[in-house]
């Protein structure tokens, strides 16, 4: 599969004017916010809702890469991991505590083919 604009020949590519041109937007992006709100604060319920912003992100991204598999969802071994860490975080334990038990989770179930 090969970018409209990119070398010809069938192959993957990807040339420098496509990533310089994604850098600049992503660039363009981020500086824009900065632009529209200059040194102004912003309203205590913006405020509040975009310090909820990188906790639903990262749920977003654990779960998805947890059950996601292409277009289906698979509930495997690594999703016994993520409930058990979950609980482990419920009881207020370390995040190192919390990875630990999410990975030695994973780790016995797989070893012992307790899930699909």
């Amino acid at each position: 599969m090969c970018i409209s604009w990119c070398a010809a020949g069938g192959k993957e590519t990807m040339t420098w004017t496509l990533v310089l041109v994604l850098s600049a937007i992503a660039y363009a992006c981020k500086v824009s916010g900065l632009v529209i709100i200059g040194g102004r604060d912003l309203p205590e319920v913006v405020d509040r809702c975009l310090n909820l912003i990188p906790a639903a992100l990262v749920s977003a991204l654990v779960v998805n890469s947890t059950i996601g598999v292409g277009d289906g969802i698979v509930v495997d071994a690594r999703a016994v991991g993520v409930v058990a860490a979950v609980l482990v975080a419920a009881k207020r334990a370390p995040l190192v505590v919390v990875i630990v038990a999410g990975a030695a989770v994973t780790a016995v179930v797989r070893a012992f083919g307790f899930a699909p």
